[in-house]
């Protein structure tokens, strides 16, 4: 019985018009594409979201910024390590600077800020590259579908009108095929609006957290430059 329904169908594929078919290839293309995206993003997403909870959690436990960058050293391809890695090396270079300590202060304040700011933003562009392509299918692939839906239901009554007959036998295909083309359409859109909502979720976690990072960067760096200003004095 299974083996005649699925012959049924793949006869209405391959029978169908060429617009139709060409909807069908063209969402199937979407499908495959929009799927190595969602198991590429759930691996990368799922990965970076654990790495920088654990990371921070890792970096507070830390007695002072020192200890705490080790740290994030020995967690390998961390986020927070590489955003890190880029403020450290703007806080070295302040560190240099010829000025007094009070002038120093404040520009470990503001630089540090804008660097660790533009490191979050590179690390979520990262890791939202492609998403974009699923919003697309979930918002296209319904439409893309309907076209073939429509395509569909125009054959039909040209057939009915070839055939001078409004018959069931006559009508039944060109709707059949109109209708798979609106399955598909849905198959592709509902699997990318899921996941893509689901990825939103969970980036928003991991922009949170590298957010809260930055800001126990700068205020152990500022902390640091303090002690080293009544050092001097």
């Amino acid at each position: 019985m299974n083996g005649l329904a699925d012959s049924d169908i793949l006869g209405l594929l391959m029978g169908a018009t060429l617009a139709v078919k060409m909807v069908m290839i063209f969402l199937g293309c979407m499908s495959l594409w929009s799927w190595a995206i969602i198991f590429f993003k759930f691996v990368t997403i799922r990965s970076a979201r654990s790495k920088v909870l654990k990371g921070y959690d890792t970096f507070m436990q830390a007695e002072d910024l020192s200890s705490g960058l080790k740290a994030l050293d020995g967690k390998g391809s961390s986020p927070l390590a590489r955003v890190s890695s880029l403020a450290v090396k703007e806080f070295r270079l302040l560190e240099k600077a010829e000025v007094n300590q009070e002038r120093k202060r404040l520009l470990v304040k503001d630089t540090l800020r804008r660097v660790l700011k533009q490191a979050i933003s590179k690390e979520m562009r990262s890791l939202t590259r492609n998403l974009p392509f699923l919003a697309t299918c979930a918002n296209a692939a319904p439409f893309i579908g309907l076209f073939g839906t429509v395509w569909g239901i125009m054959h039909s009554f040209h057939s009915i009108g070839l055939a001078q007959s409004a018959a069931l036998a006559t009508v039944a295909p060109g709707i059949s095929e109109a209708l798979i083309a609106t399955a598909i359409g849905l198959l592709v859109a509902i699997p990318a609006t899921i996941f893509y909502n689901y990825f939103l979720g969970r980036l928003n976690e991991v922009e949170s957290g590298m957010v809260d990072f930055a800001g126990a960067f700068l205020n152990r760096a500022e902390r640091e430059i303090a002690w080293s200003t009544k050092g001097d004095r």
